[in-house]
């Protein structure tokens, strides 16, 4: 326990050892530092126990853990599969895909967090280029940039504002209480540590305490929306004057690492029925060639852009695993191989795709994918096969096996553990993002989805200070989407585990306790004071000072710890000066939540730039420009929309 006239020292002496030592040591987590500085704060005496543990139990980390579980929902039912089918299907030039890519992304990062947003766009983006041959730096930085800008339009769209608006709950709902003073603002009733602060009780006038109310769910937009449509314009207009252009990707994009055969059947609910080859998408495939197909015994070959799929077709591709993996999340086109392969949804989603390499000693060696019965002995069902070196032509059912001979298997879950040693097989492994698709249970996962965005619109209506059995609260909406998906199955138990990011939660926990410990100690006060004196009587130089510090620290630092650490400071910050505290709230949530310049800022920038092959002065050259034009929309529109004066 160190002196109480130190706890000052301490606070600002751990988190700036955070934030140099993010920057110290790039490749290291951001969650371990946040957390091993919550421990040193709170050891050191200035926050209690309670306090450093309460930002676990923060209501904006449970919205943030659902809302993944629900995108995870609609990745799982092909939800996003089909959006991105309807979103770049007919796009042919870079500009359109472009503009077709932000007009999407923005809408749906708006409703949804946009780190998953982008984790559903950003394949169907690669995708794209590589049909088109174009290199994916050409677009992926946008992507990543409109999943962004469009977080700002509701306060559910990025992690950030959710985190300030749990915050914002907890101090209105504090102030707001009979005999209310001046404490922590994660820990409503903790009288120690308001003496160890050494603050006077102080009660705030009701203009203040309302301006601390939660922020309503479109209320972020009125600043947000004239952001998005700005920066999404910028990006489509003159992105691509500023983007690289990475020829080596297309070569990489156009490899052809192991070329299998594949017959893929067309049943009767397919939503390729009636389409010709050219409208349904199926002649330009990246990597996988349309060879021949079988209608009822008449053989059609080569095949024309005209020709018309029908129902009981079998079509025979050759090429790569990523695009026949994209033929199965097709509703309707099932592989051909196995008269036993399983069609029903639920059966489906329960196994895998693996790649087996066949054994000289394997008993089906010498015999065709028919004689194979594949599915007798290994429970396993023969999707396509691939020779080293050869190119097959043959019907896949025709194909004589043998040794060396790599099958694309549709399996159980335990086939790997199962033949792994197996001396029928030399390698067997699983294909990464080859989870089935759960397509009929789409339409219920859309409907979850639209419900739950109607629900989180009328908390805003009805207000957080009128709730009913805790239908206001952002989270018990999330969190009754996500028992929805599971109940309906859109979702298991175990995937939607697997959707919710441990780390997140932890940088979240951890920089509210940092934030709890800086103001509680005093710090944000002794900050506060000096930074309003320097800034005169002028409020609105000082709410530039604070978008620009919050702007800076965004781009070193991860978003939602800046909002957490700052928001304490913007509400010292306007006590000091007698001023409205809620431009200066709103202010950090847009800087901390637009990130632009650097890749390490947001997460999202991240995310694409290794399959964008970006390096670091990439993200400057476009994302400057981008940060200047929505922080002048955003400061000239703040003060015009919330007063300064209390």
């Amino acid at each position: 326990m160190a002196p109480e006239f130190l706890h000052p020292w301490i606070a600002v002496g751990v988190t700036v050892a955070v934030f140099v030592l993010l920057q110290l040591r790039r490749g290291a987590a951001a969650d371990f530092f946040f957390l091993a500085g919550l421990v040193a704060v709170t050891l050191a005496g200035v926050i209690d126990s309670r306090t450093a543990l309460s930002g676990f139990a923060n209501s904006s980390i449970v919205a943030i853990a659902a809302l993944m579980g629900i995108s995870a929902g609609l990745r799982h039912t092909g939800c996003l599969d089909w959006l991105g089918h309807r979103l770049l299907g007919g796009s042919k030039s870079e500009f359109g895909a472009m503009a077709r890519l932000g007009a999407i992304s923005i809408g749906v990062s708006a409703f949804l967090l946009n780190t998953a947003v982008v984790a559903m766009m950003a394949p169907i983006a690669i995708e794209w280029c590589r049909r088109h041959r174009i290199s994916p730096s050409r677009i992926l930085i946008p992507v990543s940039y409109f999943a962004i800008i469009g977080g700002v339009c509701t306060v559910i769209g990025t992690s950030t504002t959710l985190v300030v608006n749990g915050k914002l709950k907890a101090e209105y709902e504090r102030r707001q209480a009979p005999g209310a003073v001046r404490a922590t603002l994660d820990q409503p009733d903790s009288d120690e540590g308001i003496e160890r602060g050494g603050r006077q009780s102080q009660q705030k006038s009701p203009a203040f305490i309302e301006a601390l109310r939660p922020m309503g769910f479109l209320e972020l937009g009125m600043v947000g929306l004239p952001c998005a449509v700005a920066g999404g314009l910028f990006l489509v207009f003159f992105g691509g004057r500023l983007l690289p252009n990475r020829t080596d990707l297309v070569e990489k994009l156009g490899e052809e690492r192991r070329e299998y055969l594949v017959e893929m059947l067309v049943r009767p609910e397919c939503r390729l029925l009636g389409k010709s080859i050219e409208a349904a998408g199926l002649r330009h495939l990246p990597g996988l060639f349309l060879i021949e197909i079988d209608r009822a015994g008449e053989i059609i070959t080569p095949v024309a852009p005209d020709d018309v799929i029908h129902a009981g077709d079998r079509l025979v591709f050759t090429g790569v695993v990523s695009t026949i993996l994209d033929l199965q999340k097709i509703p309707g086109l099932v592989p051909a191989a196995d008269r036993a392969y399983e069609i029903h949804p639920r059966r489906r989603s329960q196994r895998r795709i693996t790649e087996a390499v066949l054994s000289r000693s394997s008993p089906v060696i010498g015999r065709t994918v028919r004689q194979a019965r594949f599915r007798r002995r290994y429970s396993a069902a023969i999707v396509a096969v691939h020779r080293n070196g050869e190119r097959l032509t043959n019907k896949i059912g025709d194909i004589e096996l043998q040794a060396g001979d790599t099958l694309l298997l549709q399996t159980r879950d335990d086939f790997v553990a199962t033949y792994r040693n197996s001396p029928d097989f030399y390698l067997v492994s699983s294909v990464e993002g080859a989870d089935g698709r759960r397509h009929d249970r789409a339409i219920p996962a859309a409907i979850i989805v639209v419900a739950m965005v109607v629900w989180l619109m009328l908390t805003s209506v009805f207000g957080a200070d009128r709730p009913f059995l805790g239908l206001t609260s952002p989270a018990i909406a999330a969190l009754t989407g996500l028992l929805m998906m599971i109940l309906w199955r859109c979702l298991t138990i175990s995937a939607a585990r697997e959707a919710i990011p441990l780390n997140v939660v932890f940088v979240i926990a951890g920089s509210l306790g940092l934030g709890a410990a800086l103001d509680e100690s005093g710090a944000t006060a002794a900050v506060a004071e000096p930074l309003v004196r320097a800034t005169g009587d002028n409020p609105y130089l000082l709410l530039i000072v604070v978008y620009l510090l919050a702007m800076l620290l965004t781009e070193l630092v991860t978003n939602v710890a800046v909002a957490a650490l700052l928001f304490p400071l913007v509400i010292a910050v306007a006590e000091a000066g007698g001023y409205s505290p809620r431009p200066f709230i709103i202010a950090i949530s847009i800087a901390a939540s637009l990130s632009f310049i650097t890749p390490i800022g947001y997460q999202t920038n991240l995310m694409v730039m290794g399959p964008g092959g970006y390096r670091p002065l990439d993200y400057v050259k476009i994302g400057l420009p981008m940060a200047l034009i929505t922080a002048t929309i955003a400061l000239l529109l703040i003060p015009r929309i919330w007063a300064f004066a209390p």
